[in-house]
């Protein structure tokens, strides 16, 4: 009889190993991709590329894994790396934000009035699919309260996923190809690790640290990016730090960043990605077009250069687009709040919109009363 105390190790559950080879796979496609961004000078290399190669490996129909499981304490990294741009100086303006704000609620109007009829009409999608597709807020908000309402889940997410790649992919190869504003020397932000003090990368990981549990317990909108962004910049505005997190740290966080939103297409299928991607790629270019006539149209009355009001206005990710004004040495502050009140207006009051002009439905109808 064997011996129990010998029994050897039970090796992995077969889903286990395809799901470690899956991750390692769209892993190994960030990095092919970022070297190939990298290499073709193209702006944030290392997280274009990865989204770019992984929504083509998802198109493709190859086995990836999407390492979204790290995406929020990669973000913590990102959001540390953001609150380090945060000076005294810029708050000096901070009393001029206030118009611009303001604007960015008949903005968000607009720009729904404008896409949610094009889901509706042009991609044929329901009226509750169509609404929350068009809306633009956070992926993950949409998706729940969509989803809530009797929306399709999985045309709201390929939708946000496709606009969100478009987006900050269109805005940051537009500054670079056509403003001519190079960005490929400031993939790396950050500085080496071994040029960071040692007690400056403790009080960068405390923040980090203390960042993502008090966005958690606070319940603060995209709360591993705020927190550990908030923390940060007190840190750093105290004169506590001058340092930003490691540039290694920077880039991988970047890699995980990228992959994650490229894999939201996996198991979507060729054809379903492809018309999610093209449909998104129209409304998007709607939104910008929106974008570009308020940046256009009020920038000078906003205080602000005409890409400090796109970067702030583009509908792209929070941390996605505060990415694309890092590398545009943007206003940090001015362009994060921004998206983060842009989150927070459409997460409050898309919802109670839709509830007073969604068509009833017969079954709404009222029926007659039992005497």
């Amino acid at each position: 009889m064997q011996d129990p105390a010998r029994t050897e190790p039970t090796p992995p559950a077969p889903r286990a190993r395809e799901a470690i080879l899956g991750i390692a796979l769209s892993l190994g496609l960030g990095v092919g991709g970022g070297l190939l961004f990298a290499w073709a000078t193209m702006p944030l290399p290392w997280m274009l590329g990865p989204m770019v190669a992984n929504t083509l490996g998802a198109v493709f129909g190859l086995p990836l894994r999407s390492p979204g499981a790290a995406r929020p304490y990669v973000v913590v990294v990102i959001g540390v790396m953001l609150g380090s741009g945060f000076t005294p100086a810029l708050f000096e303006q901070a009393a001029a934000w206030a118009l611009s704000l303001l604007f960015l609620g008949l903005y968000l109007v607009i720009s729904g009035a404008v896409t949610i009829p094009f889901y509706r009409r042009v991609a044929g999608f329901d009226p509750v699919t169509a609404y929350f597709a068009g809306m633009p807020g956070g992926l993950n908000e949409m998706m729940v309260i969509g989803g809530e309402m009797g929306g399709d889940e999985r045309k709201i997410v390929l939708a946000h996923a496709s606009r969100i790649l478009i987006v900050v992919a269109l805005v940051a190869i537009w500054f670079r190809l056509i403003e001519g504003i190079a960005l490929g020397d400031r993939s790396a932000f950050g500085t080496p690790f071994v040029e960071i003090p040692a007690l400056d990368l403790a009080i960068l990981a405390a923040s980090g640290v203390i960042g993502f549990f008090l966005g958690t317990r606070l319940r603060l909108p995209a709360p591993t990016l705020l927190g550990p962004m908030s923390v940060s910049a007190l840190v750093h505005l105290a004169g506590w730090t001058a340092s930003p997190p490691p540039q290694e740290l920077v880039l991988l966080a970047q890699l995980v960043l990228g992959t994650a939103i490229g894999c939201r297409f996996v198991g979507a299928g060729a054809r379903a990605i492809l018309t999610s991607l093209g449909l998104s790629a129209c409304a998007s270019l709607l939104m910008l077009i929106v974008t570009f006539a308020f940046a256009a149209a009020f920038h000078g009355l906003f205080g602000q250069s005409l890409l400090q009001v796109v970067l702030a206005y583009s509908p792209g990710g929070l941390a996605e687009m505060s990415l694309v004004a890092l590398a545009m040495n943007a206003d940090i502050a001015y362009v994060s709040t921004h998206h983060l009140v842009r989150i927070t207006l459409v997460i409050l009051f898309a919802p109670l919109v839709f509830t007073l002009i969604r068509p009833r439905r017969p079954s709404d109808a009222d029926t007659p009363k039992m005497r």
